[in-house]
């Protein structure tokens, strides 16, 4: 988190994203907000709105008319990638092209091209959990759950896997960097693609069976995809494809350290575990999204202006008592959820099946480890989180019980 704003003293009329208070909890917020401003406004970053209704996310999740994904992070800029394509297709497209190039990607995420690596990412689990073998602590976020979708995405796009601290660095720059002005950012941008313009060549000299050279050798409308094109996939690709799935394993191994319930009914009730892995999204999504208000505009009583942010938290969404029963409790078997946890509208995650997996296997090989035995918070105090779009634990130091 950088922190190179004021700290906010009035969450319906000047809220930041990045404040550490939202980074530690921002549930109280948003429950805050939904009752006395459900829909926010801030003068930061040019100007940001923030719904917290369920109601109001979807809304505008699905409203292409009114708002573009032209960006999906908010920052202090604005961004230079013109639509329809945008800086990092398909998430930052608007229709019509949007749905052909979402389309193109489809095939490399669905359940049939996800199931191969499910070997391969249990097998890294159980070798990061090795190599803390004998740890009465074991930083969960940082010795377990970070490194397990930068591995799975630099196998997937054919990037050298010894490279993962600069994938954290461009993850970082991206989503948590937010607040730093123009120019740094810019220079934190030109670090990312002067690294994919040397993957880019690697793999047009080199050709091989991965995302990368998919994407190089695909076309759309006949013709092959321009660079910008390969480049801002590439990039969402990386980004996205981590630190959402990183954030999700974390919260809930920090939710499983201080509900030993959970813990027991999952090592008892192993055919449980996919209905408690939607559950866990819905009560920890990671991600709010991001849209620009395409020209003035009143939505719901605001009066929304051409390029204002507008946050789409759907962890809030997920949170919300008219959608969602006892929505702040972990009901690890609830049979009803219909959750946002990887979004709404025409730009829902294409990677969930992969997500899905990710966390179904890391949770099972964690469990596998220190789920009889048990494990608990070393230090709740010690726990750190994420500030930006993206939330989930940085630090998570647990005590697990060597038996």
């Amino acid at each position: 988190m950088s922190g190179h704003h004021p700290p906010v003293t009035d969450w319906a009329t000047d809220f930041d994203h990045t404040d550490p208070a939202w980074a530690a909890d921002p549930y109280p917020i948003w429950a805050e907000l939904r009752e006395r401003c459900p829909i926010a406004h801030s003068d930061r970053y040019g100007g940001v709105w923030l719904p917290t209704r369920h109601e109001d996310v979807a809304a505008i999740a699905y409203d292409t008319e009114h708002f573009t994904s032209q960006s999906v992070i908010v920052s202090e800029g604005r961004p230079m990638v013109p639509a329809p394509q945008g800086i990092a297709p398909p998430i930052s497209s608007d229709p019509p092209f949007h749905h052909e190039a979402r389309r193109l990607l489809l095939p490399a995420f669905s359940p049939r091209a996800i199931a191969p690596l499910e070997p391969f990412t249990r097998d890294y689990c159980r070798e990061l959990l090795d190599a803390v073998d004998g740890q009465e602590v074991v930083d969960a976020a940082k010795e377990y759950a970070q490194h397990i979708p930068v591995r799975v995405i630099a196998k997937m796009l054919g990037f050298p896997p010894e490279d993962a601290d600069q994938f954290r660095e461009f993850v970082h720059n991206a989503l948590e960097a937010v607040d730093l002005p123009v120019e740094q950012r810019m220079a934190n941008f030109e670090k990312l693609d002067a690294y994919l313009e040397e993957q880019v060549r690697d793999h047009l000299e080199n050709p091989r069976d991965d995302l990368t050279t998919f994407l190089l050798e695909a076309e759309l409308n006949g013709e092959r995809l321009n660079a910008d094109h390969v480049r801002g996939s590439i990039a969402l690709l990386l980004i996205a494809g981590i630190d959402t799935t990183w954030s999700a394993i974390g919260a809930s191994i920090w939710h499983l350290a201080q509900h030993p319930d959970d813990l027991r009914r999952l090592v008892a009730e192993p055919e449980l575990m996919p209905t408690a892995v939607e559950e866990l999204l819905r009560a920890y999504a990671p991600v709010t999204m991001a849209r620009l208000v395409k020209e003035d505009f009143e939505f719901n009583g605001c009066p929304m202006r051409r390029n204002e942010w507008v946050l789409l938290p759907f962890p809030a969404a997920n949170r919300d008592p008219e959608v969602f029963d006892r929505p702040d409790e972990v009901v690890i078997d609830r049979a009803e959820n219909r959750h946002a946890a990887f979004g709404l509208g025409i730009h829902r995650c294409a990677g969930s099946n992969l997500a899905r997996m990710e966390l179904r296997v890391a949770l099972e090989v964690w469990i596998e480890r220190f789920g009889r035995s048990g494990f608990e918070l070393a230090d709740p105090a010690a726990v750190t989180w994420s500030g930006g779009q993206v939330r989930g634990p940085r630090t998570l130091p647990v005590r697990v019980h060597l038996s």
